[in-house]
């Protein structure tokens, strides 16, 4: 597998490629890599001929108080899973190649990024959006696979990729988990043994509430309950429970399930914030 690390290097690649007629399937990611992550190549591998992964922990998502600064970092690990699984191409570019100095344009992507994640975060999907835009259109890719564990980033990037007419199909690969339920994250190596142990409890309650919330029960009652269940199980905060159309996460104005839906959550253990979603099929 190579590793580059330009604009101009990535698309000498990615032009002969094409020119032998190869597909090419993109996964974004800002490395710390796990088995999420890597099922997310292997689906690519299936739909594409070639696939590229790009490494770039994304300034412009994080805000000034958050983990910048200490998200994990081991490129040469993530070489040898990425080579392992399949990958054709590592794009691991420096900051100053995604944002040169002087660099002023933004992206808002409007619904799909309020509430949730974009109350709690407001900065986050403006920069999620920007560097996913200008990574396809570096890639220029037929396909790109992002993981369903970070759901509402992937119906922004799927609004966002239809509003602009950027020609790649936007996947969404199931949340791979531990043996205990637990989403997959680079954030859970953070997590104590004690944590982990609570942080294992999060997919229980949301299975539970969906469960509640399938067969027809009031949702704001449900919401409530579980965020409850939440921190009695030991998080310490909770930022949301909520309920929302699967489709567009759009609220369901009578207040009951009735259609696709999705619970998603997000809630704290000390210093670590940890998010999760699950299916709901009235």
């Amino acid at each position: 597998m190579a590793t580059v690390r330009a604009v101009p290097a990535l698309r000498t690649v990615i032009s002969a490629w094409k020119r032998q007629g190869f597909t090419i399937g993109f996964v974004p990611t800002m490395g710390a890599l796990h088995d999420g992550h890597l099922a997310l190549v292997r689906e690519a591998a299936r739909r594409a001929d070639r696939v590229v992964a790009s490494v770039f922990v994304n300034p412009a998502q994080f805000a000034a108080h958050e983990d910048l600064g200490s998200y994990p970092r081991n490129e040469a690990r993530d070489a040898e899973l990425l080579a392992g699984a399949g990958c054709a191409l590592m794009y691991a570019p420096a900051v100053e190649e995604m944002y040169p100095d002087g660099a002023t344009t933004t992206i808002s992507v409007g619904a799909p990024a309020e509430g949730l994640e974009g109350a709690f975060r407001p900065q986050m999907f403006g920069g999620v959006a920007l560097v996913v835009a200008k990574l396809l259109n570096q890639v220029q890719p037929e396909v790109a696979v992002f993981g369903e564990k970070d759901y509402q980033q992937l119906i922004v990037v799927r609004r966002m990729v239809r509003d602009l007419d950027i020609p790649t199909e936007i996947v969404g690969s199931p949340t791979i988990r531990d043996d205990h339920g637990l989403a997959l994250s680079s954030r859970n190596a953070y997590l104590s043994e004690d944590q982990l142990e609570v942080a294992r409890r999060l997919n229980g309650v949301l299975a539970g509430a969906g469960v509640e919330a399938a067969a027809g029960g009031s949702l704001p009652g449900i919401e409530a309950a579980a965020h409850e269940a939440l921190l009695r199980a030991g998080f310490s905060h909770v930022d949301y429970v909520a309920v929302r159309r699967a489709e567009d996460l759009g609220a369901f104005e009578a207040g009951a399930v009735d259609g696709p839906a999705r619970i998603l959550a997000a809630a704290w253990l000390g210093k670590t914030r940890l998010i999760d979603n699950m299916a709901i099929q009235p």
